[in-house]
């Protein structure tokens, strides 16, 4: 057609186009997504797995220092009043020492903070005087303690595990320590060195002063780290996870748990870098396998192109050539619409006119209805009244008027006549059948057809009618009557016009024998 040599912009490229845009931003969106997702989970997984084993390294030490404390404290028995026996004393330490291995050294320190026996003797610091705050710690305590770190006479940077002595007069008579040299091999880093992964995490462990009492770089124990967050967190007693700066700028992924009877705290952390590399790693691969299906999809696109434009170029085509009235709706009508959306606009162009005249229809429908009492006005009783007789159908016709109605309006206001009205609406409608039709055909004058009723059955009607309306309550008014006429159009060639007349002939007789009556009319007689 000419007129596709005119167009500039090609329906098939820009279908392409818009197919592959959304394609690649699609792919892009969804990398990205899965990229994110998968890191907040791996991230998340991994701080929960810290956690959680930190947690567990933190009950392993718990269990081990009431393990030591439990052997020190039986040890303290033995020694109560035993202090000047120098043989025991010696022998008890020795016993202590090489039992559980659980100590680099043993020492009995009396009242006074000198050594007064030693395990292995080979330190030779028996007599040496404690002196100085850190070295007096157990001492000073008189408790169970666990202290910090420091430097022992012999040289060893170390802290003690130590229990008090009594004497059976609860005189304190020194106490017995167990060693844990830091710098050395040492039980806590027999416990605590075998992380469960071998993926560049590790964990360490601080005392409450924020000092490193274990690390698996030797050389950084005994290093006080401030600038700390999971640290700070854990030597405050809280156990949880974070992604951290480490104390030399390297993101870390930490759980951490505190170690109750001491107030250390462990911390199991691994590189952020470290977990996120198997992540890069799998995208990549995810990118390398899906190259092959993108291309097939891009084929896939052209090809279907085609099929996609050509319908629309045959609808467009044809839609113009009616608009310049160069072909008729019968070319519309032989577009071949395989797929639904040409098919809805073909369908759409089609029932066009269809739909314009139901919106006329509609908005003369709502011109049929009285607004305030939701019946038929005048001009939906007309529409009644010619299917009636187009389509010769019998019906009873009730005229209705609501007695001495002004002086509602007179006395009440015209709001209170008119809730009046709806009420007296709504009394009719719960006499109507659901193919009777209800009219107000005046001010206070309505109308009730019953569709192929006789006579007899809608004076039957009429009576229920106007009795419930003479015992209903209406609201502010009270008690309000009606009359009411009845006839009957039997579907013969009688005018409709003479029926009408009749029922209100009928109303008009029951208003002048006294009203709150029904009267027949002289023509359904």
């Amino acid at each position: 057609m000419s007129f596709r040599r005119k167009e500039k912009l090609n329906l098939r490229n820009l279908i392409v186009t818009l197919c592959v845009f959304s394609v690649l931003v699609t792919l892009i969106n969804a990398f990205y997504s899965i990229y994110r997702v998968q890191r907040d989970l791996i991230i998340n997984n991994t701080l929960e797995s810290n956690r959680v084993y930190a947690q567990k390294m933190s009950e392993m030490t718990d269990s081990f220092i009431e393990s030591s404390m439990s052997q020190l404290k039986y040890s303290a028995n033995v020694l109560k009043d035993k202090m000047h026996d120098a043989q025991l004393l010696d022998k008890e330490a020795e016993r202590l020492r090489t039992q559980t291995k659980s100590f680099n050294s043993v020492v009995v320190v009396n009242a006074k903070g000198v050594i007064i026996s030693v395990s292995p003797e080979t330190l030779q610091v028996k007599g040496v005087r404690l002196v100085g705050e850190r070295k007096r710690q157990s001492l000073n305590a008189q408790a169970p303690v666990v202290t910090e770190p420091f430097i022992s006479p012999a040289g060893n940077y170390l802290l003690t595990i130590s229990y008090p002595i009594f004497s059976h007069s609860n005189e304190y008579l020194g106490y017995i320590g167990g060693t844990i040299y830091l710098e050395k091999e040492n039980i806590l880093a027999e416990l605590l060195s075998q992380h469960a992964y071998k993926d560049g995490s590790f964990l360490y462990v601080v005392d409450e002063s924020n000092t490193l009492i274990y690390h698996p770089d030797q050389s950084r124990v005994g290093e006080v780290i401030d600038d700390n967050e999971a640290i700070k967190a854990v030597t405050m007693g809280q156990s949880g996870n974070k992604e951290i700066v480490n104390s030399r700028g390297v993101e870390m992924l930490a759980g951490y748990a505190p170690v109750k009877s001491s107030g250390w705290g462990i911390v199991a952390q691994r590189p952020k870098s470290m977990t996120l590399s198997v992540l890069d790693e799998q995208m990549w691969n995810v990118f390398l396998k899906s190259i092959p299906i993108g291309l097939l999809t891009l084929l896939l696109i052209w090809f279907l192109s085609l099929l996609i434009s050509r319908p629309l170029w045959q609808l467009a085509g044809a839609v113009r050539g009616v608009e310049e009235h160069s072909s008729s709706i019968d070319d519309l009508k032989l577009v071949k619409s395989w797929y639904f959306e040409v098919s809805h606009l073909k369908l759409s162009f089609l029932k066009a006119f269809g739909i314009v005249s139901k919106t006329i229809d509609k908005l003369q429908l709502d011109t049929l209805t009285d607004s305030m009492t939701g019946l038929l006005n005048r001009r939906g009783l007309d529409k009644v009244l010619g299917l009636f007789k187009q389509e010769n159908t019998a019906f009873s016709v009730l005229a209705l008027d609501i007695d001495h109605f002004k002086s509602v309006n007179d006395n009440y206001g015209h709001d209170v006549g008119d809730n009046l009205l709806r009420e007296f609406a709504q009394l009719m409608k719960d006499q109507a059948r659901s193919n009777d039709h209800l009219c107000r055909s005046g001010g206070e004058e309505f109308m009730m057809f019953l569709e192929k009723t006789d006579v007899n059955h809608a004076m039957d009607v009429a009576e229920r009618i106007r009795h419930n309306v003479e015992q209903h309550d209406f609201q502010v008014v009270g008690k309000v009557t009606v009359s009411l006429g009845v006839s009957h159009w039997k579907g013969n060639d009688t005018p409709i016009e003479a029926v009408m007349k009749d029922a209100d002939n009928a109303l008009y007789k029951a208003k002048h024998n006294g009203r709150n009556r029904t009267e027949l009319g002289d023509d359904a007689q």
